[in-house]
């Protein structure tokens, strides 16, 4: 039998990894199990177990995959110049997290919410959870900080307090669309607006 390419080793890992987030969409994580995968795929289990030796494997992949996705975003808004303001970064936030439900098989959003779940129990996806958000909050304070520099932030502020407070608003917005309604950006900015002007003396 030829070798694959790695090309094709590649597209069949995708393949593979894509069919469990069908079915751990549908399911969840620990409902799910290797044979519901490898009926997704519609590969033979041997063809399965060469890319993922476990369903542990497959979880710690998707939820890598979702966790990654926000700070994915903030690396991109890092890239573009002009930088974007806030109110720029937070349509393009609302407009990334709302993309990842459109998937007509999968929902990236609900793969991060049971890697929440999952890593209160899991060293292994919290330690990769703890990564990745450490990194996106990073990224997302550099940009914070150009705000500061460009005068969209008061001279005053820290960019890193502001980056902490954009960033604890995206668990809300995923669950306000999973568990209640979406909520629309002019509510968001609206809200924020007023809040920033009832908050104005707090120290």
């Amino acid at each position: 039998m030829p070798r694959l390419s790695e090309e094709t080793r590649a597209k069949r890992r995708d393949h593979v990894l894509t069919s469990a987030w069908t079915c751990f969409t549908e399911k969840g994580f620990h409902a799910t199990s290797m044979d519901d995968v490898i009926a997704a795929t519609g590969m033979s289990s041997s063809a399965v177990y060469r890319h993922f030796r476990s369903k542990d494997e497959l979880i710690r992949a998707s939820a890598e995959s979702g966790l990654g996705l926000v700070h994915d975003t903030f690396v991109r808004l890092l890239a573009v110049r002009p930088t974007p303001s806030p109110a720029q970064t937070l349509a393009t936030l609302v407009d990334e997290l709302r993309a990842r439900t459109e998937h007509p098989r999968y929902d990236m959003t609900r793969l991060a919410v049971q890697a929440w779940a999952e890593a209160l129990g899991n060293p292994q996806v919290r330690e990769l959870a703890r990564e990745q958000y450490t990194q996106a909050r990073q990224r997302l304070t550099e940009l914070a900080e150009r705000w500061k520099a460009e005068g969209h932030l008061h001279p005053d502020a820290d960019p890193a307090a502001a980056a902490a407070a954009l960033f604890a608003l995206i668990p809300g917005l995923i669950i306000s669309h999973h568990l209640i309604t979406d909520v629309t950006l002019k509510e968001l900015t609206n809200g924020l607006a007023g809040l920033g002007t009832a908050l104005r003396d707090v120290e």
